[in-house]
């Protein structure tokens, strides 16, 4: 293990960058401000999750939906009323939450936002197959047929039923083939399908929501509670998922200017573009790129910047950098890119960088390519000298990815570093190096305040979850450490 660690004191820079200054720190208590803020915006946006649920049955209650409650055959049509409108508004959630929306991924970050998208689709289909089932018994009851024939007759004989059986189809392949995804490694296409799957399944869901019996007749409530709540995620997510990119990629107009080696494997992507005081400010948050050359155009890479725009032009011209390790076959084509190679951007995402900080001191931990995000996170989030620490964990000194660009960060900001290199110590547990663990080496050993610090974590995910929880036993809250999952 070779571990080098830098004392808190500023020096000058020598990274070829804008020099910055050591002293850069907001007031006292803007942190824990800023955490105050976005924890009301959680909590803001958690009531209007659970609102639109109370008003999908709220509004049926008020256009007079249970006086029809005189018979069991009506008991369970209302049932199954209320299971399907519960059911698409938990649908509708889902959408919103997978559109980017930036004020939702500026609160609780695009990794947080698609793991609650993935816990409201079991709900979801439940409701909405309760939905089917105790429709198809309460007609049934009425006209005195088994909830089988019903179901056919439902189909044959109501205009735009059929509509709702292919949606209730279209949404069981979605949830099953998503269970079965998470216990297996897909591509990205795969998931991609999944996602159009569940837009093909809402958009078909829809027409007989209007147009079968007076649930959503003119001049209700609830028709225009529908209309209102279907319109906007629609428009959510042509804006933010379509047109957004579009015109990101039509101003910033990137173009590949180089590729250069880092080590065995690893390169930066060197784009130049115009107008990229738009991207500064954001180390640590992820874009994902399309790079628009032939048999690569298709196939997004969610990458963060590892440094901040370089602006040697006009209205913001200049070039910007990513890190790319070859982690497979779709990155390895990367590492081959030509200069002049057209890209495509979506972003920035995410909440790895200063708007999570709830603290003043700062460490930050990273392995492997994971280093780079908090390469340009360094750069950019405010600390006073002695308030931040960064470990950098790889086998070897080559693993390092970046290295000597931190240190000259560190030396121009007055920042701790520590190099933890060598094999993993034993245990599946740990994510120290083995000589560290002989030695009796916490996490405390290297930063005894740490319960005082926000914590970055990034690298690979069990190796990531390792250092989370031992960040946990040294004593930093759940809302200090901020790791981001590149999930779809």
């Amino acid at each position: 293990m070779k571990t080098q660690l830098l004392p808190a004191s500023p020096a000058a820079s020598s990274s070829g960058r804008p020099e910055l200054s050591p002293t850069k720190e907001p007031a006292r208590g803007w942190f824990a401000r800023q955490y105050r803020q976005r924890m009301l915006r959680t909590d803001l946006l958690t009531v209007i999750a659970w609102a639109s649920v109370a008003a999908a049955v709220a509004l049926w209650l008020a256009d007079g939906g249970a006086t029809n409650i005189t018979t069991p055959a009506a008991l369970f049509t209302a049932g199954g009323i209320v299971a399907g409108l519960a059911g698409m508004d938990l649908v509708l959630l889902m959408l919103l939450l997978a559109a980017r929306i930036p004020f939702i991924d500026r609160t609780i970050g695009h990794d947080r936002a698609l793991e609650f998208h993935g816990k409201l689709g079991k709900p979801s289909l439940y409701l909405l197959l309760a939905h089917g089932v105790l429709i198809a018994i309460g007609y049934g009851m009425a006209e005195g047929l088994d909830p089988v024939s019903e179901s056919i007759n439902l189909w044959v004989q109501v205009p735009d039923m059929w509509l709702a059986f292919v949606s209730m189809a279209l949404f069981i392949a979605v949830v099953v083939t998503s269970l079965v995804a998470v216990r297996r490694r897909f591509p990205y296409e795969f998931w991609y399908v999944v996602h159009l799957l569940t837009y093909a399944a809402v958009a078909t869901s829809i027409p007989h929501q209007f147009s079968v019996g007076g649930l959503f007749a003119a001049g209700t409530w609830q028709r225009w509670y529908w209309l209102a709540i279907c319109i906007y995620t629609g428009s959510a997510l042509v804006y933010f998922r379509i047109l957004e990119p579009v015109l990101a990629t039509a101003r910033h107009q990137l173009t590949v200017a180089k590729v250069e080696a880092v080590a065995p494997g690893v390169v930066n992507i060197v784009m130049r573009g115009r107008k990229l005081d738009q991207l500064a400010g954001t180390g640590g948050r992820f874009f994902i790129w399309r790079f628009l050359a032939p048999g690569m155009w298709w196939h997004p890479h969610p990458f963060s910047l590892s440094a901040e725009p370089i602006f040697n032009g006009p209205e913001g011209q200049g070039t910007l950098r990513v890190t790319v390790r070859n982690l497979g076959s779709g990155s390895a084509q990367l590492l081959r890119l030509r200069k002049g190679t057209k890209v495509a951007l979506e972003g920035p995402y995410g909440l790895l960088s200063t708007a999570a900080r709830t603290k003043n001191k700062v460490v930050m931990i990273g392995a492997g390519i994971g280093i780079t995000p908090l390469r340009a996170l360094l750069e950019t989030t405010p600390f006073a000298p002695g308030e931040a620490t960064v470990l950098l964990r790889g086998h070897t000194d080559q693993e390092i990815y970046l290295g000597g660009e931190i240190l000259d960060l560190c030396q121009a900001r007055g920042a701790r570093l520590f190099h933890l290199t060598g094999p993993r110590g034993h245990g599946r547990s740990t994510w120290l190096p083995d000589d560290a663990v002989r030695n009796g080496y916490s996490l405390n050993s290297y930063v005894p305040d740490i319960a005082d610090a926000d914590v970055y974590v990034c690298g690979p995910a069990a190796w990531a979850a390792n250092v989370i929880a031992d960040a946990g036993k040294a004593g930093v809250r759940e809302e200090q450490i901020h790791h981001e999952r590149f999930d779809w």
